[in-house]
């Protein structure tokens, strides 16, 4: 008889279960509070209140609140990579597929508390190292998209990689733009437009063949 029979026939949970409880717990209310109030004003007290744990369990779960935040910030990076990657399959054109995942990627930046978490306090509560080995996902789903929309073959890896860099870092430099703009949305649309005009370039690129 498996752990997990006896825990559903007795009603008990496991030790990993209630721990798995607890965190998930810790995790909604901390990024429900750093969402409203932002890192800087949110106090452990008042994570461990509205997650209804003690600050026993906390210190059991995590560090200190810079931990906690880092696991928030890793969540919020997960649920867009899962975005950006669900509205890249309903795409056969690789370049249009490809610029559907990026503006999935600027659409839900914007969203105003993951905006608050990932573009506005991210930078000073984790740094920009730590968000950039966070962010590594989406760095590589840049890359596979370029590589899919350039075609196998044509151009050396290292070419692909240096320009999956630029565009990556020209997308998350726009998504900060627009955190800290008076018309956000008005400069998506310009951003839209200047990225369009950028793809329609690169996908007319000569072939490069490898040394």
């Amino acid at each position: 008889m498996t752990q997990q029979t006896v825990t559903r026939r007795t009603g008990r949970r496991t030790q990993q279960e209630r721990s798995s409880t607890t965190t998930q717990q810790l995790l909604t209310a901390a990024r429900k509070l750093f969402a409203r109030d932002g890192y800087t004003l949110t106090s452990l007290d008042a994570i461990c209140d509205a997650a209804e744990v003690t600050k026993g369990a906390f210190y059991h779960h995590f560090k200190n609140k810079e931990q906690l935040f880092r696991a928030v910030y890793e969540r919020e990076q997960q649920d867009l990579s899962s975005a950006i990657a669900q509205k890249y399959s309903h795409y056969k054109d690789p370049w249009e597929a490809l610029f559907q995942g990026m503006r999935e990627f600027l659409v839900g930046s914007m969203e105003p508390s993951t905006q608050r978490i990932t573009l506005i306090d991210a930078p000073g509560a984790l740094g920009w190292e730590a968000m950039r080995e966070i962010r590594a996902d989406c760095r590589r789903m840049m890359f596979y998209g370029l590589c899919q929309a350039l075609g196998k073959g044509r151009f050396p890896r290292h070419e692909i990689e240096s320009l999956a860099s630029m565009v990556y870092g020209a997308q998350c430099e726009a998504a900060m733009a627009m955190a800290h703009a008076d018309d956000p949305d008005g400069l998506l649309e310009a951003t839209l437009r200047q990225f369009r005009h950028l793809f329609d370039s690169v996908r007319r690129m000569p072939a490069t063949l490898e040394p």
